[in-house]
């Protein structure tokens, strides 16, 4: 079996790609999702998608055969509360990536019961629209330990060599506050070209830098304190590969940049 790829990719804001977008706002990265099919080296057996829209204490893995949505965004058009993405769920990969973790000394567990985010189906239903691959979510750890993440994603990669496709979903910026703000560019620009020269690092000179990255320019403009949830799917990401990363997306959005990364 081919080793399947590691991808960070960006969800957009909301349920953005199924409403009207008249300026295109959200159609590059529309695009990008759409191209994800054609950079695999064959068709996954299953999907493990990290979401920046799920925290709990230890890792945390769905583990129902037939997950639910959860729409966990507000304010938008009533039609993006009934979209549906009919996919399966995969309960022995669930169980198969808590015991990898655990055997490499991280808290891990399997929710029986919790559907899928937003983070997980709108980006999916985009990139994988026939829902015919099954899909498990992983959490981002509450303690938001940086190094913490690269482990567990070390410690999930061999799932990659047994036909998992390994997503990190999330933001490679995300300060609220500052989307929409000309002034927002130039931070967001020295964080992008710092994340991208990371990604593109050697497995462990990525690992300590982002163990690091609070340091690295405009960081917490990018991602303020306690807020850094839409980047840590990515250091899962990266600490599931051995080789450079290379980045596969960016554009300015709302004056941000933004990346997408594969590991």
């Amino acid at each position: 079996m081919t080793q399947q790829p590691a991808f960070f990719i960006p969800h957009g804001g909301g349920p953005c790609f199924f409403m009207e977008d008249p300026k295109g706002m959200w159609a590059g990265m529309a695009r990008f999702l759409e191209s994800l099919p054609a950079r695999l080296p064959e068709r996954p057996k299953a999907i493990l998608i990290v979401s920046a829209h799920w925290e709990t204490r230890g890792f945390a893995f769905t583990g129902t055969s037939q997950p639910s949505l959860i729409y966990d965004y507000h304010g938008f058009p009533p039609h993006t509360y009934e979209l549906s993405y009919e996919v399966a769920g995969a309960p022995s990969l669930a169980a198969r990536a808590a015991s990898l973790l655990k055997e490499h000394g991280l808290d891990a567990h399997v929710d029986p019961n919790r559907g899928l985010d937003h983070g997980v189906f709108i980006p999916l239903k985009v990139a994988f629209p026939d829902a015919d691959i099954p899909v498990v979510e992983m959490s981002v750890e509450q303690g938001f330990d940086p190094a913490m993440h690269v482990a567990a994603g070390k410690a999930l990669s061999i799932l990659r060599d047994e036909g998992v496709l390994i997503l990190g979903s999330g933001m490679s910026f995300h300060n609220m506050r500052a989307y929409g703000d000309p002034r927002s560019s130039a931070g967001a620009r020295a964080f992008d070209d710092w994340l991208t020269e990371t990604a593109r690092s050697n497995a462990a000179e990525r690992a300590d830098r982002l163990a690091q990255w609070p340091d690295a320019p405009s960081a917490r403009f990018a991602h303020p304190p306690r807020q850094e949830e839409h980047l840590l799917p990515l250091l899962v990401a990266a600490g599931t590969s051995a080789l450079q990363g290379e980045r596969i997306y960016n554009e300015e959005v709302l004056s941000t940049a933004l990346s997408g990364y594969r590991f």
